[in-house]
């Protein structure tokens, strides 16, 4: 699935569809780069010549790696919340164990197969500087959003904060388990579910 980037990340939004096939070309470039080379050694010119565009097109959505970086971030965002809406759609239900599991199953997914994903994830990796709010902050709105009316609870602010807890807790230990092992060491992996099921379960029961 492509989205296109929250317009905040963009010089110009894409309005043609050409402009569009382009953006996702950029993104798909800095992802596949970034996976090779790593964020410091990232550069706007690399990604043109990957992605087969001319430098200006590249300067004509951002203003610089970071900006890019950023944009990939919100798509990943995007790209996970469509996810997580269809596989929740598929399994139906209102089992909150079951909704955690499958929010946290496609994280790791993404985590071991979206290219970029390892070093931008939501926002969490890129260096300090956004403009657009903590990434922790944005995926517990998004989560909040989408599972408030899956789980028919009133999305305020005592849900927010505890999504926002879960999720900054998810984060930590997830990466540990990546720094662990490559794949995500799978024990701290069960670790993490079984802490956010308890924590989880103070609210939601």
């Amino acid at each position: 699935m492509k989205t296109v980037p929250h317009a905040n990340s963009l010089r110009r939004a894409p309005v043609q569809r050409r402009s569009a096939e382009r953006l996702t070309r950029i993104l798909d470039a800095c992802a596949d780069l970034l996976d090779e080379v790593g964020y410091d050694d990232l550069s706007t010119r690399a990604v043109a010549q990957r992605a087969g565009v001319p430098i200006g097109s590249v300067y004509r959505f951002f203003g610089n790696k970071r900006a890019m970086a950023d944009a990939l971030a919100q798509r990943n965002l995007d790209q996970y919340t469509a996810r997580v809406t269809e596989r929740l759609r598929e399994t139906g239900g209102r089992d909150w164990r079951g909704a955690m599991d499958v929010v946290l199953d496609e994280y790791l997914a993404m985590k071991r197969t979206a290219p970029g994903f390892s070093l931008v994830d939501f926002g969490n990796q890129i260096p300090v500087g956004s403009g657009h709010g903590e990434p922790n902050t944005r995926v517990a709105d998004r989560l909040t959003a989408l599972l408030s009316s899956y789980l028919a609870r009133n999305p305020d602010e005592e849900l927010r904060r505890t999504f926002l807890v879960a999720v900054e807790t998810a984060d930590a230990l997830v990466h540990l388990a990546f720094r662990v092992a490559p794949e995500g060491d799978e024990r701290i992996i069960e670790e993490t579910r079984a802490l956010l099921r308890a924590y989880l379960a103070r609210v939601l029961d």
